[in-house]
């Protein structure tokens, strides 16, 4: 195999664990052989490049990957139809990991929702949590099959939908040593000794400060690179002073290591750089989309092109019209009273989730990478010019 080969299969490793940073045997065998097989320059480019660190064995491959912004909500969560998660599904989640790591190597959905009621009785969660609903019951079994899919638990019998419906139970056998490598965190619970969530949270992601130049320039490093891996769009804007100052003098070297790495491709413009991937892979917030939602996204994204600030209701508004025009090809009671405000919700949260606009309370305000949206008059040319 040749070094060019030898690179693209390690770019193609590369390129799984940023999609998928958990990897199993079951789901993803050539994903995790390949990954497996360039262990040791995957390891090595992610910790001098980002500071995460790579797991790998002969089951899994774990990269511990640190968000940019832990504030962010614009990436849920989301169910098997595409709904996100909620906040009382996120802390049945956390309540069925805590549940499962005293559990015995198989365990029952029974068992599991028995557990989450008891921890979740505990006042000061402030949640109520009966499973006597078939929507409670649903938002336990959307938190399971998210485990399912994670590799946590391995279905053994039975059905979710049974116990959805109340007329069965399911057996699962549990992975331990997948549950061990969900957390990723800056340092232990166990260790952190804050009160507030606010400051707990902060606690658990904070890094060490670094006390030399050589230091605090990787920090700033690892940082940028890690936004442009996984943000949408980097504004020079939201950088701090530090950031912009070393983005301007190492851009080329930072964005060519990435190229080189990844694949992805630069976009850089006066007012940020977005890394675009030419293969469509690695997103999971695609635009333009077919269907209904997709053409109405594209709409509104053109609409806020030319726009820095527009109402929500001129927004709706809007919607309203588009839906009218393009009725016959849109999907059924699009043009039903109160249709648009689903329709503009979901394009709204698309639009926000790619960094193209910022959703306030009584207005949408269109961000900077949203101009390549817009529309020019077209050109008319008679014949032979």
């Amino acid at each position: 195999m040749n070094l060019e080969e030898e690179a693209s299969r390690r770019r193609t490793a590369l390129r799984a664990l940023l999609s998928r940073p958990l990897l199993t045997v079951e789901k993803d065998a050539d994903k995790l052989a390949l990954v497996r097989q360039h262990a040791t320059e995957l390891r090595n480019w992610l910790t001098r490049e980002t500071g995460w660190r790579l797991l790998a064995d002969a089951e899994t491959a774990r990269l511990f990957k640190t968000v940019p912004d832990d504030g962010d909500s614009t990436r849920p969560a989301r169910g098997r139809a595409g709904e996100p998660f909620g906040r009382r599904r996120y802390i049945v989640l956390c309540l069925a990991l805590a549940v499962l790591e005293r559990a015995d190597a198989q365990t029952t959905l029974g068992w599991l929702a028995e557990g989450v009621l008891n921890a979740a009785a505990e006042p000061e969660l402030d949640l109520t949590f009966t499973l006597d609903s078939r929507m409670e019951r649903a938002d336990l079994v959307a938190v399971v099959r998210m485990l399912l899919d994670w590799g946590v638990l391995r279905r053994v019998a039975g059905d979710e939908d049974a116990y959805l419906s109340a007329t069965g139970d399911v057996l699962y056998d549990v992975r331990r040593h997948v549950l061990a490598s969900l957390l990723v965190t800056a340092r232990g619970p166990s260790t952190i000794d804050a009160s507030s969530f606010e400051e707990r949270l902060a606690q658990l992601v904070a890094e060490p400060v670094a006390d030399t130049e050589s230091l605090r320039n990787q920090t700033v490093r690892r940082r940028l690179t890690r936004k442009l891996l996984e943000d949408p769009v980097v504004y020079y804007d939201d950088l701090d002073e530090a950031e912009r100052a070393y983005l301007a003098s190492q851009r080329h070297a930072i964005v060519r290591r990435i190229e080189e790495a990844t694949g992805l491709v630069a976009e850089v413009r006066a007012e940020g750089i977005a890394m675009t991937d030419p293969y469509d892979e690695l997103t999971d917030v695609r635009m333009p989309e077919q269907r209904t939602d997709g053409h109405v996204t594209l709409l509104v994204a053109e609409h806020l092109s030319s726009r820095r600030k527009v109402p929500l209701d001129e927004l709706r508004a809007f919607v309203r019209q588009a839906a009218v025009k393009h009725a016959s090809f849109w999907r059924k009671g699009v043009t039903e009273p109160g249709a648009e405000e689903e329709l503009l919700a979901v394009a709204l949260q698309k639009l926000a989730a790619l960094r193209l606009v910022e959703v306030r309370q009584d207005h949408v305000r269109g961000l900077p990478a949203i101009a390549r949206y817009a529309l020019d008059a077209p050109v008319i040319r008679g014949k032979g010019k």
